[in-house]
């Protein structure tokens, strides 16, 4: 086996250049939502090129959508697939999926940005751009763990499936619909932005919205109305205390460094026509967690619990109840012993590369881990390269050093896990 890991090390300390220049390539196609299709073809052509069996179809369908676990407001995924690509073992060895997403969020405000969003400019051993991130950079750490099995001629005995899916972003469709496809494994990797930190439980989360009703008055005689706003202050009380009460539930040792482990945010709120009006409704929307061994709907029901005693403790609530919706996105937690044999092969690999033992926590945001655990049984964990503050924020960049460190440690894992066939 040392050979073979040498020649994989060996082979990804060369070719450096390589994987950051595959990386600007897909950082410069913008991969918003509904805008995939170029970033994906830049994949699939690299699937092509090492020779990896290729599943290329557009999501959607009665039984993607017909799924308890589905939930999306996207109206069309035409013309923006996703992709499985298989490096096909010998037989009698452990399958892995390597699972990425290809879809980034929004730029925001481009003037918070020193570079144009889509660059890929590199400076001083980081490479910036929407995306570099979240998850590009996990992306082209799992082609090059690929690339350099198959450049160095090795033949493994489990299958290798990787995936890289679209809507991670809005809930996880893409995902779902891999599993759906019949994609399972004995293992899955996902190189979210852990900085390099391994995740074997994910939070879970899901959107929310609370329609508040009031009414409306003349701003001089706002006595005669019911302030929409008002009432809003007492919902968000309400949440703010059953944040607190779910969080004081949790005692897993994961969370240890994590200071609210299942947050309870209000992201958005609109209210009010004019400021000589009393409002006469209010929306709050927001995002409540989810804890790994947790169920959605026995979440979903302890806020409405929550809203429904507010309700009994306010005159006007009582007559005029709030409303609550779940819509948009939506992630399943998941979870994974912390001695599952995953863990351990991705452990050894990190202290061979690193020198070090790896930090272990539990993940602050929600993945595609919970689906393909939740919904496809495969154990999951997720570790990538990327600093996890810099998901979703202006100036987004990733250090090339951690890309190639996790190259290495995917790669060895993929070579333990998947175990390498003698050639006869």
């Amino acid at each position: 086996m040392e050979k073979y890991e040498h020649h994989v090390k060996q082979w990804l300390k060369e070719n450096r250049a390589r994987a950051a220049r595959l990386l600007q390539l897909l950082v410069r196609e913008n991969s918003t939502r509904g805008n995939e299709s170029s970033t994906q073809a830049i994949v699939i052509e690299k699937c092509r090129q090492l020779g990896l069996t290729l599943d290329i179809w557009e999501i959607g369908g009665d039984e993607l959508k017909s799924h308890p676990a589905y939930c999306c407001d996207r109206q069309s995924f035409d013309g923006n697939p996703n992709l499985v690509a298989v490096l096909k073992g010998a037989g009698g060895g452990k399958s892995i999926i390597l699972n990425g997403h290809i879809d980034v969020v929004p730029v925001g405000d481009e003037s918070n940005w020193d570079h144009e969003p889509f660059s890929g400019v590199i400076e001083c051993g980081k490479l910036y751009g929407r995306g570099a991130t979240d998850m590009k950079g996990g992306n082209v750490a799992l082609l090059m763990a690929m690339e350099a099995i198959v450049a160095t001629g090795i033949k493994l005995k489990g299958d290798v499936i990787f995936q890289s899916v679209i809507e991670e972003e809005s809930g996880g469709a893409g995902t779902l619909a891999a599993v759906l496809r019949g994609y399972q494994a004995d293992g899955a990797i996902i190189p979210e932005p852990t900085n390099l930190k391994m995740f074997p439980k994910q939070q879970g989360s899901m959107w929310f919205r609370i329609t508040v009703t009031g009414k409306a008055a003349h701003g001089g005689t706002r006595y005669e109305g019911v302030s929409a706003i008002e009432k809003s202050l007492k919902v968000i009380q309400s949440l703010q205390q059953l944040e607190k009460d779910r969080n004081a539930r949790v005692t897993d040792p994961l969370f240890e460094k994590i200071p609210i482990p299942i947050p309870i945010n209000i992201g958005k709120m609109m209210s009010g026509e004019w400021p000589s009006s009393v409002p006469d409704t209010a929306v709050i929307e927001g995002r409540m967690g989810v804890s790994p061994g947790e169920s959605i709907l026995s979440a979903q029901m302890e806020m409405e619990e929550c809203l429904q005693n507010l309700c009994d403790q306010d005159e006007w609530l009582k007559r005029h109840p709030l409303k609550l919706e779940w819509f948009g996105g939506r992630w399943q937690p998941g979870s994974l012993e912390t001695n599952h044999p995953l863990i351990n092969e991705i452990t050894k690999s990190f202290i061979e590369v690193k020198g070090e033992p790896p930090v272990i926590e539990a993940s602050p945001w929600g993945t595609d881990g919970g689906i393909l655990s939740t919904v496809g049984h495969t154990p999951v964990v997720v570790f990538g390269p990327g600093i996890t503050a810099l998901a979703h924020d202006a100036n987004e960049h990733i250090i090339l050093e951690d890309l190639f460190a996790a190259s290495n440690i995917i790669a060895l894992t993929i070579l333990r896990w998947c175990e390498v066939a003698e050639p006869s």
